[in-house]
């Protein structure tokens, strides 16, 4: 049954309008072929029998039901992912025999490509243009970044200072329950279990019940890649149900978790009140993105643009406060309000459009929410602001201007695509106004001195600090926050060492000629 998209809320004509097949939104992309439950590397129903529905944020229409899972069925995941650990072939076979086989699912998903790009478009309403040149790449490309490291997991020779011979061994870390947000479904499906299936571990993942397709799907294409029952198990459902069991099992060694500040409180909670299982969380964020007069106006506008409108400003690290130096202020907003007029909005699935609907009503209400806040605390609307469509959660890319920093648009996360512009004059007070929030998971700075570029990098408490640049995650950068924002790293080297334990072996040494 479809659910209402009734806000309060009088839409107004504004410069955008919605771009559509003649017919209205594409019907049925893609025919849903995975929606059980995947434990010991088999679809089943769940204990209860029970289902849920999962909707297209397009025309708010049902796609499909799917499994959902209870306490009883992670029991049976942990299950099947422990004996797997503790007796099965994947942490005992050669790092370069895991490798190869992460190798193959990145070559599956290759050839699957077109058939999961619509799965993530349709359930998410992303646009499909983009999660064919940035999801699904990025997918594909961490899982064979990861697959190099296999065989290359080592520990050290130590330096004993006495009559002993001493070195560590990195050790898989065990079963890892592994909780997936909704905006980047299928890239943090992979940013979870590549490092750690290349650690060895056994997992126990729960894609977000608002996106759980993609995940599914993924979870076949692991069979036929060779990775062992049990080693992956996946589990739709609800965060209050299906989250909180795998948080507070007490077989599970370890957490991560990428999504709300809130939920990460609880997480966190229930893995210390367990059994201490350790915990990486990437949470929310509020970031900066500082403009300085020196730098090219008409680039730091569409660096801006990109920084919050990206994906209908659904992403973590978004540039969601801009600074602008009052040196260039007025012509930059000037000139960003006519750059948002050209973003393309509609159906995601149709080529060429950028922004599609939010992924739902609560998120939807949430940000219409959030603009009158806006207004009731005194910033002024640029541009923007109201819901587009009669179906479909919509909302137009929306700017205020003249943002103080104690406005509620200022201090909390909107999580949509609404930019807040702030004026500025020195340095000293952007590096302080900067880190006026409660995140601390990215910033940028846009510049041509390199000694302001450099101290602000070094003054922001951000995870991420771009300079002349945004939204650049790499597999190769270490990903995750100061404050608010979590704790860990993910990505890169460092993204193995959530999923390892560090152990010291000494032994004596007799009658040795040297130390």
């Amino acid at each position: 049954m479809a659910s209402p998209k009734s806000n309060g809320l009088e839409a107004q004509a504004g410069p955008w309008k919605l771009v559509m097949e003649d017919g209205g939104p594409i019907k049925s992309p893609v025919k849903v072929k995975y929606t059980k439950l995947f434990i010991n590397g088999e679809f089943v129903d769940s204990v209860s029998g029970k289902t849920f529905e999962t909707f297209d944020p397009r025309t708010e229409e049902v796609i499909t039901s799917v499994s959902e899972a209870t306490k009883e069925d992670v029991d049976l995941a942990v299950k099947a992912a422990r004996a797997a650990f503790d007796h099965g072939p994947w942490p005992r076979m050669p790092g370069s025999e895991r490798g190869r086989i992460l190798n193959k699912y990145a070559d599956l998903l290759q050839q699957h490509s077109e058939e999961l790009a619509l799965l993530e478009s349709w359930d998410g309403g992303k646009p499909l243009d983009l999660v064919k040149v940035l999801d699904m790449p990025k997918s594909i490309g961490l899982l064979q970044y990861y697959a190099g490291y296999a065989d290359k997991i080592h520990g050290m020779t130590l330096k004993m200072s006495g009559p002993y011979q001493g070195y560590t061994l990195h050790e898989p870390i065990g079963v890892c329950g592994q909780i997936i947000p909704w905006n980047f479904p299928l890239f943090m499906f992979f940013t979870k279990i590549a490092p750690a299936l290349t650690c060895g571990c056994t997992l126990v993942v729960k894609p977000a019940e608002l996106t759980p397709l993609t995940a599914l799907y993924c979870a076949h294409l692991s069979i036929e890649a060779g990775i062992p029952p049990g080693v992956l198990n996946v589990l739709p459902g609800f965060g209050a149900i299906t989250g909180a069991a795998i948080s507070s099992h007490m077989d599970i060694d370890k957490i991560a978790f990428t999504g709300s500040t809130q939920v990460g409180r609880l997480i966190m909670e229930a893995a210390a009140k367990s059994n201490l299982k350790a915990v990486t969380l990437e949470l929310g964020g509020k970031s900066p993105l500082i403009i300085m007069d020196d730098f090219n106006i008409d680039e730091a506008v569409e660096i801006a643009n990109a920084a919050i409108f990206t994906c209908m400003g659904q992403i973590c690290i978004a540039g969601s406060r801009v600074f602008v130096q009052e040196g260039v202020y007025d012509k930059f907003v000037k000139k960003i309000a006519e750059r948002a007029k050209k973003i393309v909005v509609g159906d995601p699935l149709k080529g060429g459009v950028q922004h599609g609907p939010q992924i739902n009503k609560i998120q939807f209400d949430k940000i219409l929410k959030y603009i009158q806040y806006g207004k009731i605390d005194g910033a002024n609307l640029l541009i923007g602001g109201h819901s587009l469509g009669e179906k479909g959660f919509y909302i137009e890319p929306t700017i205020f201007i003249d943002v103080e920093d104690n406005m509620r648009i200022a201090k909390e996360e909107i999580f949509g695509p609404v930019m807040s512009i702030f004026k500025f004059k020195t340095i000293e007070e952007v590096i302080e106004r900067g880190n006026k929030t409660i995140y601390g998971l990215a910033a940028g700075v846009l510049t041509q001195n390199i000694n302001v570029a450099n101290r602000v990098a070094r003054s922001l408490r951000a995870g991420t600090m771009w300079i002349n640049t945004y939204l650049v995650v790499d597999n190769d950068s270490p990903f995750g926050g100061y404050k608010l924002s979590g704790l860990g790293r993910e990505y890169g080297h460092h993204g193995l060492q959530n999923y390892l334990q560090v152990k010291s072996v000494i032994t004596p040494l007799h009658e040795s000629p040297w130390l």
